[in-house]
């Protein structure tokens, strides 16, 4: 089912490069354009890892969902900025470890709602909500009664947080974030992790070549120790903050010689 839905916004835009949609073709999906795939083209030629990435941050967000299901009970994922359903999704792997998790999916692209209501009609324990991440009233609110708000939950920002622009209000990430942390049930997680680069001209490159294809509606390439500040005051699970294939890896992660150097998916998971 479809929370919050505003008709009047669905229409799909096959003109402009769409997130969700360039995500779906890196792992190699078919729910994209050509227009995506010639934006992702441009994305690999500035970062060549570009594709890689997208499967080792697919890879950890399977990690996550298992790891906190099966070892921390947890039974309720709200994920923030979901992209299209693909192979595993949050509620598939979720739902191996206890049939009555919940997940609430939250996303503000069409194509990912036209794909959700099919996806996800016959399954009474996943909603989607129509709304940008940073929406955080309107998200809880509509989550009230499918969540049971006095028990821990999982937010999950897992490659999203790039996505979003700094500003110096409410809507910037990291106000966002806090936003959110503040109103979870103690005893919940979060989960972050974006791209970051040390490379001066990756992170402009890609952040620039993003800016133009989305109508400058992207956020930027950061460095650690920005993502670092996000964390700030949280107790993060072992082994901390770290490129994600290091992050419980079910096979030995790749030696440094065949890892990125380019730009890499880092971050973590916190306990409240």
């Amino acid at each position: 089912m479809t929370h919050g839905e505003k008709p009047q916004t669905h229409r799909i835009d096959m003109d402009t490069p769409s997130v969700a949609r360039m995500y779906d073709a890196l792992l190699g999906g078919v729910n994209n354009y050509d227009v995506d795939r010639q934006a992702c083209n441009e994305l690999l030629r500035i970062a060549p890892s570009t594709q890689l990435l997208a499967r080792n941050n697919r890879a950890f967000l399977r990690r996550v969902v298992r790891v906190l299901a099966k070892d921390y009970g947890i039974r309720q994922f709200l994920d923030h900025g979901s992209g299209l359903p693909t192979l595993d999704n949050v509620h598939e792997v979720a739902q191996r470890h206890y049939k009555d998790s919940r997940v609430a999916y939250v996303d503000n692209d069409p194509m990912v709602h036209a794909h959700g209501r099919t996806t996800l009609a016959e399954n009474s324990n996943t909603i989607v909500i129509d709304a940008d991440m940073r929406a955080t009233d309107d998200i809880f609110e509509a989550t009230e009664g499918f969540f049971d708000w006095e028990k821990p939950i999982a937010a999950l920002f897992v490659s999203v947080l790039h996505c979003l622009r700094d500003t110096d209000d409410d809507q910037d990430p990291g106000a966002m974030v806090k936003r959110v942390i503040k109103r979870l049930p103690a005893g919940s997680f979060i989960v972050m992790c974006q791209l970051v680069s040390d490379e001066p001209a990756v992170r402009d490159g890609v952040t620039q070549l993003m800016a133009e294809a989305t109508g400058g509606t992207w956020g930027r390439v950061r460095e650690r120790d920005e993502v670092r500040a996000y964390f700030t005051g949280l107790q993060t699970l072992e082994p901390g903050l770290v490129d994600v294939v290091d992050w419980r890896p079910d096979t030995p992660p790749p030696p440094p010689d065949l890892r990125a150097t380019d730009w890499v998916e880092w971050g973590g998971v916190a306990r409240l």
